[in-house]
């Protein structure tokens, strides 16, 4: 892992990259163990302040494993989920909102008895999500290649009543992660299948533009820096892109270990990290200095595998999933914000 962060490091001195030498930007300060019988993939990770609750997306187990945020605990799990894939929770209404790719739904349940309340009904392989808190839709992507189909949906599932409110109809056999806009109606979203960016207008469900992604391949993450007019592709290739959301127009590549699945940009502190499977594992994160400046603070070794990440600002805190292995059982790594 030491050798390989070396060349990461190299790289990015060459792909004019800033680098730091300060401290390390994450400390590693809790482990959060899960049960023993839990195998197999996992998803993402999502979290409810509110309820001081951590869930993580068991996709072999067909489960959500439910853990105290703040101490780790093991609490129970949500089960008889196909594929388990992306988790939000609207805390004013106490439900959970699971995304099932096996059963191509969304899975609504009960935030205090975990009961299943209803079932909203989209195509096969529903995976990534996206949340407007204006009109409390959930976006979620769903259907091509799993679907015998050359299309995938962007849909649209009203939170309050528990129904499909709209179907977006995009080129591509595969989606991947979103990011909604706060101050347009504006929607970024990931295709990989055509290595494209499709930007979809919310209010009139129509594709408005397709951004080429040109400098990796497999662009599977996202994230936004609204104010600054950038956003952010993470590929599996081993690549961060930062595009100008003003004219389309991709500015730099940062490299990144391979194997990424999430990116998260901290708006306060103006920072970018990206969860890496590949090589060991690893969190490459990086210091937004200005709209065209970004500071390489460094790879933060992981665990093999670990690709999924969600980051809390109000407590300072990451963490990241390292999924079980033959002779370990999986964990929940807890990193300080430094």
């Amino acid at each position: 892992m030491r050798k390989l962060c070396g060349i990461i490091w190299m790289m990015l001195v060459g792909a004019g990259v800033a680098l730091a030498t300060s401290q390390p930007p994450l400390k590693l300060v809790a482990k959060y163990k899960m049960p023993a019988g839990v195998k197999g993939r996992f998803d993402h990770l999502g979290v409810d302040l509110r309820g001081n609750r951590l869930f993580a997306a068991a996709e072999s187990a067909h489960q959500v494993l439910v853990f105290n945020l703040r101490t780790g605990k093991y609490l129970r799990s949500i089960p008889k989920i196909q594929i388990p894939h992306a988790i939000f929770v609207r805390g004013d209404l106490d439900r959970i909102y699971v995304t099932d790719g096996g059963a191509g739904e969304v899975k609504i349940f009960d935030g205090k008895t975990y009961r299943l309340i209803q079932s909203v009904k989209l195509k096969v392989d529903s995976d990534s999500i996206g949340y407007d808190p204006a009109s409390h839709d959930l976006y979620v992507d769903n259907g091509g290649g799993d679907a015998h189909e050359p299309y995938s949906m962007l849909s649209a599932v009203d939170t309050t009543r528990g129904t499909k409110a709209a179907d977006i109809r995009i080129d591509g056999d595969t989606l991947e992660a979103m990011a909604l806009a706060k101050s347009s109606p504006l929607l970024y979203v990931n295709n990989p299948a055509k290595n494209l960016m499709d930007v979809v207008n919310r209010d009139t469900g129509k594709v408005t533009a397709t951004w080429p992604v040109t400098l990796c391949k497999r662009n599977v993450a996202l994230a936004l820096d609204e104010p600054a007019n950038r956003l952010f592709t993470a590929c599996r290739s081993g690549a961060n892109v930062a595009f100008n959301t003003e004219n389309g127009k991709e500015l730099k590549s940062m490299p990144i270990p391979q194997g990424v699945d999430d990116l998260v940009f901290d708006s306060g502190a103006k920072r970018l990290y990206a969860a890496c499977a590949g090589n060991g594992g690893g969190v490459a994160v990086f210091q937004a200095d200005s709209p065209d400046q970004y500071t390489s603070l460094g790879v933060v070794p992981t665990a093999q595998g670990a690709k999924n990440e969600v980051l809390v600002p109000q407590m300072h805190r990451l963490f990241v999933i390292v999924p079980p292995t033959a002779s370990a059982p999986g964990e929940i790594y807890v990193y300080e914000v430094q």
